[in-house]
């Protein structure tokens, strides 16, 4: 199914394609053939800080999680597998403490369809029946709808370094972000014994890692965004995570 189709998605994809041409476009006289690729970096900039509001709401869901998870694990130490009482006793916690346990998922949720429409803007070849202009523009030569896949396997393969050194910062930027919530929300230890817990761990461990395989089969301009977006993600939230109160 084409998004761009649809009554409301289509006009707003048409109005985010003429805006990156109009920064393009802008950019041309002082940029020259780079012109292209600052204005998917700017345009991520601007989306991600509007969102800014709601990566707030994330952080103090995110606070308050870590300041009740000692009172849960009592609970549930407490009532073990009565359910029943233990889900009682945890929204009765969340009652007192004025806090909703769906605070750290609203926010994710209102981001999604603005986030979807501007990853569709990146990644669409044609909008509405007419070209992605955006699309056939290059960064040192490799076309921002081509991906790392198809840049390795074509005549322009001596240029896929640029895709490999984007890729590269993006794995730097999902280790980091990583660790800082690692550290932040720390997980408990599995206790020796329990069946699958070593897989478990083992998922969690590497599972971010799949945005920087998803950056690699999607076209160039998608993974400028993709690295772009963790990289702001990760500097917000060093700076939220210690001035949120």
């Amino acid at each position: 199914m084409d998004l761009s189709t649809l009554p409301l998605v289509g006009p707003l994809l048409h109005g985010g394609a003429d805006l990156v041409t109009a920064l393009t476009a802008a950019l041309s006289p002082v940029a020259g053939s780079f012109a292209a690729a600052i204005a998917v970096v700017l345009l991520t900039l601007a989306v991600r800080l509007v969102l800014v509001p709601l990566s707030v709401l994330q952080v103090r869901a995110e606070r308050d999680r870590r300041r009740l998870a000692p009172q849960l694990a009592a609970l549930r130490k407490r009532y073990g597998r009565d359910t029943q009482r233990l889900q009682r006793a945890m929204q009765q916690l969340y009652t007192d403490e004025k806090v909703s346990p769906l605070a750290g998922c609203l926010p994710v949720l209102a981001q999604a369809p603005v986030v979807s429409l501007v990853y569709a803007l990146f990644t669409h070849a044609s909008i509405g029946g007419t070209t992605n202009a955006l699309l056939e523009a290059t960064l040192v030569g490799v076309p921002l709808g081509q991906s790392l896949v198809v840049t390795l396997t074509s005549p322009l393969w001596v240029h896929a370094w640029v895709v490999l050194v984007l890729l590269a910062v993006l794995a730097v930027v999902v280790e980091l972000s990583r660790r800082s919530n690692a550290h932040w929300n720390p997980v408990p230890a599995p206790e020796p014994g329990v069946p699958g817990a070593a897989a478990t761990a083992a998922v969690g461990r590497y599972m971010p890692f799949v945005t920087v395989v998803f950056a690699a089969i999607a076209p160039l301009a998608a993974a400028l965004y993709v690295v772009t977006s963790a990289a702001w993600t990760y500097g917000e939230r060093a700076v939220l995570r210690r001035v949120v109160r």
